[in-house]
């Protein structure tokens, strides 16, 4: 646990290393093994070691860097491992090798959200509202995370004045910090396996009673609600003992490492992302996108 946190309190500053990669890292384009470090690998890895304290229980993998046809700029990818933590990211540094930045490199001619919109993978997910809605909200959440529950609650408060608004649940269990949180998402995939519009009574079920749920009573609290649900009890049993539902919670936190979510909750409206429960800047994401779609229109009928 002490690890898990420590690589948290990086991410949660805004560090070096933005995402989760504990289950599938990303590729990085590794120094060969028995091949010299170039001497701007060997600069990035002291840097980072002395700027976050990084000792020799600390693995820090610095790739070779790349050209991405900015003019005098590369990137670096950094892999960084404490125990069975593992977290990777990227750094962009000059070509002679003076300056490195982190964060995001944007291209200005290019529409910001596009990227996200086209990684989202929303077939085969929980959703409801309209098919067709101006607003896609895609909830990457984690049943055990209380930040996430304070999510559920505004969304409760918020979305009966939004009709317009369509929104897709994607698990993304933080398993070596929430110990039931997978039991919940294989409990949700079941449901929803067996009748679409019982997950989001499971949904309500699980995060109202998120204080009275444990590791060690998961299961069987898992099994009430699925009864309360109305779901067949065998049935469910059945597919919560096979791999079919985990398969699909992996296939939906594989989608959110495609994304680079890296904490609970992460809401992508129509591809803008928020990483938290804010009301405020929830609906103001809404409004604007609905406030966009009539401005579109009534210049359609000019």
């Amino acid at each position: 646990m002490k690890n898990a946190l420590t690589l948290i309190a990086i991410l949660a500053l805004n560090l070096v290393i933005p995402t989760a990669r504990a289950q599938q890292p990303q590729a990085t384009t590794a120094t060969p093994a028995g091949a010299a470090q170039l001497p701007i690998q060997k600069t990035v890895e002291a840097y980072l070691r002395n700027l976050y304290a990084f000792g020799a229980d600390t693995a820090v993998k610095v790739a070779a860097p790349r050209d991405i046809g900015v003019e005098g700029l590369q990137e670096i990818d950094i892999e960084v491992k404490i125990g069975e933590n593992q977290q990777t990211g990227k750094v962009y540094v000059t070509k002679d090798g003076k300056y490195m930045f982190r964060g995001e490199l944007s291209e200005l001619s290019k529409d910001p959200l596009a990227e996200n919109r086209a990684h989202l993978q929303t077939k085969d997910s929980p959703s409801m509202g309209p098919d067709d809605a101006p607003v896609t909200l895609v909830e990457f959440s984690d049943f055990e995370c209380p930040v996430c529950r304070s999510l559920h609650d505004a969304l409760r408060g918020l979305l009966p004045n939004y009709p317009q608004v369509r929104v897709v649940f994607k698990d993304f269990p933080l398993e070596q910090l929430h110990p039931w949180a997978r039991t919940a998402a294989i409990a949700g995939r079941c449901a929803y396996h067996q009748a679409p519009a019982a997950f989001w009574k499971m949904y309500d079920l699980i995060y109202d009673s998120q204080d009275v749920i444990s590791a060690e009573t998961a299961w069987g609290k898992m099994a009430d609600f699925a009864g309360q649900s109305g779901l067949d009890p065998d049935a469910f049993k059945a597919c919560m003992a096979s791999p079919e539902a985990g398969a699909a919670v992996n296939a939906s936190r594989d989608n959110g490492i495609q994304l680079e979510v890296g904490s609970t909750p992460t809401i992508f409206v129509n591809g803008r992302r928020i990483v938290g429960a804010d009301p405020r800047l929830l609906e103001q994401y809404i409004k604007y996108e609905l406030d966009q779609r009539k401005t579109q229109k009534a210049a359609n009928k000019n």
